[in-house]
């Protein structure tokens, strides 16, 4: 599959068009009358929900009544919802507030700071405005930071932002932290599948070939925030995602069963974990990938880390053996996540169209 070496036309910042003060958005980002979000000032709310909150502290404890209570919870959360708020996680409340910081400060440095780490769609590696290459695509509200951190192999720290000042040891040690979260939740989904607890990690091509990576994302104050988005619905191509959301400025909302959009309050200082198209086809859909976007805010600007937890390249994912019977056949053909995520690469966020795509023939 040739990797596309460039974007089709010139990049725009969003944060420029919001920070000059015009009054309508430009065409480019007007979404088509279905694809609009029913905000709070329409006549349908929608609906805000806390989704599920699960304390990983129970984990540690030695009431094994509290553990499997945790992990039943878990369970539930990744059957039905795809989402799940997790507190007592291990990171430190000063280190995300830190990060954010970071962030924030980067996102407001002067542009022609930011556009020394301009990215291009060959790796999407560094600053950028755009998902997909197509030529007059109807683009997101939003600005991002993409980098790599595991495996080792592909840390480039040429390619992490040098401003502000310590904001490579600030990112080193959150990602470090992360890394360590996906591997135990991992485990955890693994053992729920009623599976050995390094299956689904060893389905990734195992721990020192999975990759890690944060995208951060910066959606700008937005004039018409009616008529745009600052994430299409998507479900995430990788395996998980850990977002440490903007605490102050809800953005998320996530597809309900009955297709209602339902926005995310999130907990003070949790992490919201969601479950990727390739967790959703190893556990042969026991797991859901579920559909999700982003709002956004005509008063305030918005941002979030996303740390994306994937398998390696090139390793064959499909149903796990265990988990296919005659009852339950195999519902997805075989595919590796270098394959997989081109589509979002180079067609940008279009619902779950990719992994129905891979639906095994009936």
């Amino acid at each position: 599959m040739s990797i596309i070496q460039d974007w089709p036309e010139p990049i725009v910042r969003v944060q420029s068009l919001s920070e000059s003060n015009l009054q309508a958005i430009p065409k480019r980002y007007v979404k088509p009358l279905a694809q609009r979000p029913s905000l709070p000032s329409h006549k349908h709310n929608p609906r805000t929900t806390a989704i599920p909150i699960i304390d990983l502290g129970c984990l540690d404890t030695d009431d094994i009544t509290l553990q499997a209570k945790t992990f039943e919870e878990i369970s539930k959360a990744c059957r039905g919802w795809g989402f799940f708020q997790v507190v007592n996680h291990g990171m430190s409340p000063q280190l995300m507030d830190r990060a954010k910081e970071t962030w924030r400060e980067f996102f407001h440095l002067p542009m022609e700071l930011k556009n020394i780490h301009a990215n291009s769609p060959k790796t999407y590696e560094g600053y950028g405005s755009r998902l997909g290459v197509e030529k007059g695509a109807i683009l997101d509200w939003s600005d991002y930071y993409y980098l790599h951190y595991h495996p080792s192999s592909l840390k480039d720290y040429t390619k992490w932002p040098s401003l502000p000042l310590h904001c490579r040891e600030i990112l080193e040690d959150y990602c470090k932290e992360m890394l360590k979260l996906c591997e135990n939740l991992m485990k955890i989904l693994s053992r729920n599948l009623g599976l050995q607890e390094d299956r689904l990690q060893n389905a990734f091509g195992g721990k020192e070939e999975a990759g890690g990576c944060l995208r951060v994302n910066y959606y700008p104050k937005c004039p018409q925030p009616e008529l745009t988005l600052g994430l299409s619905p998507h479900s995430d191509p990788g395996g998980l995602t850990i977002l440490l959301p903007d605490e102050h400025v809800a953005g998320l909302q996530v597809r309900g069963s009955d297709d209602a959009w339902i926005t995310v309050e999130p907990a003070p200082h949790a992490l919201i974990v969601n479950i990727g198209d390739q967790i959703q086809m190893l556990s042969n859909s026991i797991y859901k990938s579920i559909e999700h976007r982003v709002i956004v805010s005509p008063a305030k600007e918005r941002l979030s880390l996303a740390f994306f937890y994937n398998p390696k390249g090139n390793v064959p994912i499909e149903p796990l053996k265990e988990l296919v019977a005659v009852e339950s056949p195999a519902l997805y053909t075989s595919t590796t996540y270098d394959q997989y995520r081109q589509f979002i690469r180079t067609q940008g966020p279009r619902s779950k169209s990719h992994i129905d795509e891979l639906k095994s023939p009936r």
